[in-house]
């Protein structure tokens, strides 16, 4: 049986995409699958697995919902990233064929993804909450009519037939995911290209964003990714953002002290290796 230190969780059925995702970063653990976003976290937090892999922003759909919100609070650490290509396949039970499918079954992202594919083939989207759930249910089912749009894991996993491969509309379709961790794990400063992650709450005047920024554009650090959420009151926002560098580099840290006189909150969420893709754009 794998132990909770050799166990990577995950949101989804057996074969989501996170899932395909666990093997390819972490082929050696054994992938946890949990209801919702906040039970992956809540499995590492209890010490039910070691790590999490959790998407946060797709090549297409943009942002994953509700993580920036459930990162904050969820007392976990960013250790790493992994960009996961996205390879939509069209699955049905065995037997069935492709003039015979009337539905496509699938998580409402990925039927947007698909939107030009299935206008050619005729088939009726049907929104799912997971793209392993709608193959889950397309075999249980047993229907040669209906289909689900999924992993090819998933086919493997249910007991699928894969009717047509790389459905997806856009061939650059990739998730990028955070790997989560109880304890940081931050890289010794000079072993390599590192993002570093932190969120932040600008002071309620003039001006705030702009001075609080202005530190990373003197100090010639590159901001990656700069996102806002109004707080409760609507007076105010929180911003997370991922920069080039690690915290304890020059440049980072300079930057991170003129921050500091015009936020009234700040959080590192972790300091990590950035992945290969960012240089490659190979997932």
């Amino acid at each position: 049986m794998p132990t909770p230190a050799n166990r990577i969780a995950f949101q989804g059925y057996p074969g989501a995409y996170s899932n395909l995702a666990c093997r390819s970063a972490f082929p050696g653990m054994t992938p946890l699958p949990c209801p919702s976003f906040e039970d992956a976290f809540a499995a590492v937090r209890e010490g039910k697995a070691r790590l999490a892999m959790i998407p946060i922003d797709n090549s297409i759909a943009g942002r994953v919902a509700d993580i920036h919100h459930i990162l904050p609070h969820s007392g976990l650490h960013i250790v790493g990233e992994h960009f996961q290509r996205v390879e939509h396949c069209l699955l049905a039970v065995k037997g069935a064929k492709l003039e015979g499918l009337k539905e496509a079954h699938s998580h409402v992202h990925a039927l947007g993804q698909c939107r030009k594919a299935l206008k050619a083939l005729g088939l009726r989207p049907v929104v799912h909450a997971d793209t392993a759930g709608a193959a889950q249910d397309v075999a249980a089912w047993g229907d040669p009519a209906k289909a689900a749009i999924s992993s090819g894991l998933a086919a493997d996993i249910y007991g699928l037939k894969i009717v047509k491969k790389n459905i997806e509309d856009a061939d650059h379709n990739t998730t990028r995911f955070l790997v989560m961790s109880r304890r940081a794990k931050r890289p010794r400063r000079g072993d390599g290209p590192c993002v570093t992650s932190f969120l932040f709450r600008v002071r309620s005047v003039p001006a705030a964003l702009y001075k609080a920024l202005g530190g990373f554009a003197t100090n010639k650090v590159n901001i990656t990714k700069l996102e806002s959420y109004i707080l409760e009151l609507f007076t105010a926002a929180q911003f997370y953002v991922e920069v080039d560098g690690h915290i304890d580099d020059e440049p980072v840290r300079y930057a991170f002290e003129e921050l500091g006189f015009f936020t009234t909150h700040l959080k590192v969420l972790g300091v990590y290796p950035a992945s290969p893709f960012r240089r490659t754009g190979k997932a």
